[in-house]
């Protein structure tokens, strides 16, 4: 029958071989030791198993590239030799379990790279000198729940620094690149304005030039035709300017001639015919 534990270690995987499994987390999957959990994780770097229940570290495997093994909130109070198969181990939390006595964190000297440990609500914790008894218990060790030897703070994992500063500087460079790269774009947008305007600014000129050029000599053309045409004899214009006189001279004409034909008697319209005698009266 498998185990609460077998099935989570299943599920967690997601369809990848053991030997693909960098990250397992395992936190309240109820169990007394570990099941499941076999020698085949030789890829796994990060290992959970908080507020599990164990009471010992029975059955743990050797993962050789184990870096952070979380172990809070159980009741271990011994088997830490169980971790020899961890030579790459930097970071071990042993919060919140059953470890009484420094005797049994002895087997974690061997741990060449251990460089955190926290033992927050161990009953070790209130031994007497108990910093300085671990730190002399474990060379190694550069970090004992969050301080240091000298009681400084804990800084922040180095590779999570490196990852940070990478991420800096890659922000920075991307920052600076693209205020560059603006920079260069508005530029060239400045230059090819510039040049747009002067080339608009040529044409207006040109335009203007030929404009002004045009519209003089065709006014002085326009001047010399205006001139030339006060010579010549518009016949609409002279019977619009004369047509009224005219008129009234025919009248003046035509009542003389009435007058005249009813002194002689002779019907109006008629031609009166030629009198010497009257030529020579009139002489």
């Amino acid at each position: 029958m498998t185990s609460v534990m077998e099935t989570r270690i299943s599920l967690e995987c997601r369809g990848k071989k053991a030997d693909q499994v960098k990250d397992l987390n395992l936190d309240n999957c109820r169990s007394l030791t570990i099941e499941g959990l076999t020698d085949d994780f030789v890829a796994l770097e990060v290992l959970s198993l908080i507020n599990v229940g164990l009471t010992s570290l029975k059955n743990f495997p050797n993962l050789p590239s184990l870096k952070k093994l979380e172990l809070s909130d159980n009741r271990i109070s011994q088997g830490l030799e169980k971790l020899h198969g961890c030579p790459l181990l930097t970071h071990l939390n042993l919060s919140g379990n059953k470890i009484k006595d420094f005797e049994t964190l002895a087997p974690l000297a061997e741990l060449k790279k251990l460089k955190t440990l926290d033992l927050f609500n161990c009953e070790v914790t209130a031994s007497e000198n108990y910093r300085d008894t671990v730190f002399q218990q474990i060379p190694q060790l550069q970090y004992l729940d969050g301080f240091d030897k000298n009681d400084e703070e804990a800084e922040d994992d180095d590779d999570d620094e490196v990852g940070d500063d990478d991420d800096d500087d890659e922000d920075e460079d991307g920052e600076v690149d693209g205020e560059d790269d603006d920079d260069d774009d508005d530029d060239d947008d400045d230059d090819d304005d510039e040049e747009v305007y002067e080339e608009e600014d040529d044409d207006d000129a040109d335009e203007d030039g030929e404009v002004n050029e045009v519209g003089l000599s065709y006014l002085e053309k326009t001047d010399l035709e205006n001139e030339s045409d006060g010579d010549d004899f518009d016949p609409d214009d002279a019977e619009n300017a004369n047509g009224p006189d005219d008129e009234e001279d025919d009248d003046d004409d035509e009542d003389e001639e009435a007058a005249a034909a009813a002194e002689d008697g002779t019907p109006r319209g008629t031609k009166r015919k030629h009198d010497p005698a009257e030529e020579q009266d009139d002489a």
